[in-house]
């Protein structure tokens, strides 16, 4: 599993030699102690204050230290969320640590929500699967959850080793709600699905900076207030920077992107990169669009807080975390918090895809 280690500011180690005192040597004199002279101690500056917590939610890296024992070992579930306009909006989306958006058919976008830190009751609509999803969650050891695939693309991702709750082969935690009408109207209840799997808890997947301010992007980047996506006709997400929050919220094609309960999406993190996609073959059963990850590797953005830098990314196998590093090889911190990865095609599809940052 990727070793991924927190940063700590290099000055805070430092700081406290080139505060220590100096000592001068002089000439040796020799007192009674009668005449021996009081000699007072030398006080020297407090170390600076730990900016990690002690114990940290390992898909967030936010403060742990108040999780129960079970809390913390929850497996990560990582549930396929639909996202064209009659699924919107969705059930407890913002409840999730991570959150990968792909490209779909006719520029559709579908979403690959990752749930650890928090499990909510439910969250929906729930969709199905694609080939490339084992391979974008595979590293978080959890089940991929969704309602259902191609057979080709269920038995190709079971004989990878990849664990699946599925509800069209009977697996229970799937029902349905009276306020959309079928098929974006099916969700799950996190609880049950977490009984379904022996999973343990997920790794930590990349670095994290603490404190927030000596992210890669806060320290190497440039400013950043707003992200506008355009894969699709269809899938056009932006993002922009709210400052008295401090965090990057989420927008449908100009209009806040919200949840059923009217919270809006944001993150700490939004990761962007740019990807390949091949259409599967498709004879006797229709053809889909693939995201290719595993065993790849690409260049991207990274914004956190209000700045952005350039990055390079691979992913060496299935099971294998996103490793994201700086144009001159040198890991990425990110920033304690909620993370999104847009992965955005720019080769093996027609139309043409952008990203603009500003």
């Amino acid at each position: 599993m990727h070793k991924a280690g927190a940063l700590v500011a290099a000055a805070a180690v430092t700081l406290l030699a080139a505060c220590s005192p100096s000592t001068e040597s002089g000439p040796r004199t020799t007192v009674t102690p009668e005449s021996s002279p009081a000699v007072s101690a030398v006080s020297l500056p407090p170390a600076p204050a730990d900016p990690r917590p002690a114990v940290t939610w390992p898909l967030t890296g936010l403060d742990a230290t108040d999780a129960t024992k079970k809390g913390l070992a929850r497996a990560a579930l990582a549930i396929k969320i639909e996202n064209t306009a009659d699924a919107r909006p969705q059930e407890n989306l913002d409840k999730a640590d991570v959150v990968f958006e792909e490209y779909v058919e006719a520029g559709i976008s579908r979403f690959i929500a990752v749930f650890q830190s928090s499990y909510p009751t439910s969250v929906g609509p729930i969709r199905s699967m694609r080939p490339m999803d084992r391979n974008i969650m595979g590293s978080f050891g959890g089940p991929l959850i969704f309602s259902g695939a191609q057979n080709r693309f269920i038995d190709a991702t079971v004989a990878s080793g990849q664990d699946i709750i599925t509800q069209d082969v009977g697996d229970y935690g799937f029902y349905r709600t009276a306020d959309k009408v079928a098929p974006h109207n099916l969700h799950g209840y996190l609880a049950q699905f977490a009984e379904q799997t022996d999973a343990k808890a997920p790794e930590q997947q990349w670095d994290i900076a603490y404190p927030a301010s000596l992210a890669t992007a806060q320290v190497e980047g440039k400013g950043a207030s707003s992200i506008d996506i355009d894969m699709s006709r269809f899938s056009q997400p932006q993002w922009r920077w709210d400052k008295s929050a401090g965090v990057w919220k989420r927008y449908e094609a100009g209009a806040p992107h919200v949840t059923t309960d009217g919270t809006q999406l944001s993150a700490s993190n939004v990761v962007m990169l740019w990807v390949t996609v091949q259409y599967t073959s498709g004879s006797a059963t229709s053809s889909v669009p693939e995201t290719l990850v595993a065993g790849k590797s690409g260049n991207g953005f990274v914004v956190s807080g209000d700045k952005m830098v350039k990055i390079t990314w691979s992913k060496k196998g299935q099971f294998k975390p996103f490793e994201l590093t700086t144009v001159d090889g040198d890991p990425v911190a990110l920033a304690p918090g909620k993370t999104w990865f847009e992965l955005i095609p720019n080769r093996g599809i027609a139309n043409t895809t952008s990203i603009t940052i500003k």
